[in-house]
């Protein structure tokens, strides 16, 4: 782009969360400016920091995988000489304790994956040799479906045994997509396969937060954004977008823009797009959506209190993933649950729900004691339902020079980090490519 045109372009992007700062980190790395506004104090959307009782929590647990090169690269590109590196990386490793372990050896892809599932413990040998079939089968389909079908079905096309479904495949489904199996699209669980197993070894590594969500890159993509003359508003929430003379105003902001990006989550959208009548059809597909809960339960355990691991499964009626907080941030004695998706745990009250999940750690971790305190952090719209044959909406709108990112528009990806984060890549991309 000449630089006479750049001076032409002020784009506002509009949410900071992972799609707005990524959209905002890619154009400052072009020198085009850009302002933020963010309504809460705190940037990072549904994967942000929460303080509580002096000690910094998340409202959601999130891991990323090896195949999350945008998000890895947008952190490594605002990554300042004081920050920390902010993820713990290990080779995929499963563990539903204490039934089944599966760990990929550092092995050259598809070897890793093939040791993974024939020492996998918890499987008898039919079942990891069905396991294996299966991705072998899907592999040589390049992991493609005729049809989109439940992951439910998919599973019973390919008569995965039972165990391996309990143990391998729904835990998985649950965790990427935050959708019940039943439910849950089996095209995009298989771009999920063919990312991460399907992939280079490293692919399929885990990368485990040491650090908050908000530093692990939101706040750390600000910071390169005012570095290159943009500017980043927490605190300002923006109620309606309108044009004129071929701009953009924003409500309550005298400033015009020559771009808009839109990076709020799907049920704030309607708000913003609803006066706009090119916009219905976007409209209408949005306000189809359904969605699926995330809730975050943190223990405070005494010192010294451990996990037998950093991350792990346990098999119970409400806690799913553990996380061990000090020894991946040095929080000693914390210990994080989530639990995804639909189920009984919706109709508990706070207190009631992490008591029970505190008695289900007890059961399987006796020498955990009683907790010192607790916090529950429930997102009752974490994610949109990636349900068979959802209709997403692209990020070019019909509207010129207007575009829409997060995690819930058209990709091969359910609503991860990574969605995110490539949305707001691309819409940067239209950016530059529409001036």
């Amino acid at each position: 782009m000449r630089r006479e045109a750049r001076g032409k372009t002020r784009v506002a992007v509009i949410g900071g969360g992972y799609a707005g700062m990524a959209a905002a980190a890619e154009l400052a790395r072009h020198d085009i400016p850009v302002t933020v506004f963010e309504a809460a104090a705190t940037l990072g959307g549904r994967a942000r920091r929460v303080a509580f009782n002096g000690v910094t929590l998340d409202n959601g647990l999130h891991i990323l995988i090896g195949a999350y090169r945008e998000t890895l690269r947008l952190i490594e590109l605002t990554r300042r000489p004081q920050d920390v590196d902010g993820l713990v990386r290990r080779p995929l490793e499963l563990i539903v304790h204490p039934h089944f372990h599966l760990r990929a050896p550092r092995l050259p892809a598809p070897l890793h994956l093939a040791a993974a599932l024939f020492f996998a413990r918890g499987l008898d040998f039919s079942g990891r040799m069905k396991a294996a079939a299966f991705i072998a089968a899907l592999r040589r389909r390049d992991f493609r479906l005729q049809a989109d079908a439940s992951v439910q079905q998919l599973l019973a096309t390919y008569r995965q045994p039972p165990e391996v479904t309990r143990y391998l495949w729904n835990p998985l489904c649950i965790s990427a997509l935050n959708t019940p199996p039943m439910e849950a699209s089996a095209q995009v669980f298989l771009n999920v396969l063919r990312d991460s197993l399907g992939g280079a070894r490293a692919d399929s590594d885990l990368l485990l937060p040491a650090v908050d969500f908000s530093a692990l890159f939101p706040e750390r993509a600000a910071a390169f954004v005012t570095l290159h003359g943009g500017r980043v508003r927490p605190g300002v929430t923006v109620t309606a977008v309108q044009r004129t003379a071929g701009e953009f105003v924003l409500a309550a902001e005298s400033e015009h823009f020559s771009h808009v990006i839109l990076a709020v989550s799907p049920h704030r959208l309607s708000s913003l797009i609803s006066p706009h009548d090119e916009l219905a059809e976007i409209n209408k597909m949005v306000q189809a959506f359904s969605y699926q809960p995330i809730h975050s339960v943190f223990l405070q355990y005494s010192p010294g209190s451990r996990l037998p691991f950093c991350m792990g499964g346990i098999e119970a009626s409400y806690s799913q993933w553990l996380f061990d907080r000090g020894r991946l941030c040095g929080q000693d004695g914390l210990i994080g649950v989530v639990i995804s998706a639909s189920g009984a745990h919706q109709n508990l009250e706070q207190e009631e729900l992490a008591r029970r999940v505190n008695a289900e750690l007890s059961a399987h971790f006796p020498g955990l004691g009683e907790p010192r305190w607790h916090r529950v952090i429930a997102e009752k719209r974490a994610t949109f339902s990636c349900s068979v044959g959802l209709r997403r909406p692209p990020n070019r709108t019909p509207i010129p020079r207007l575009y829409l990112a997060g995690d819930y528009t058209a990709s091969d990806y359910p609503a991860t980090l990574e969605a995110a984060v490539r949305s707001g890549v691309a819409c940067a991309r239209l950016v530059l490519e529409n001036n």
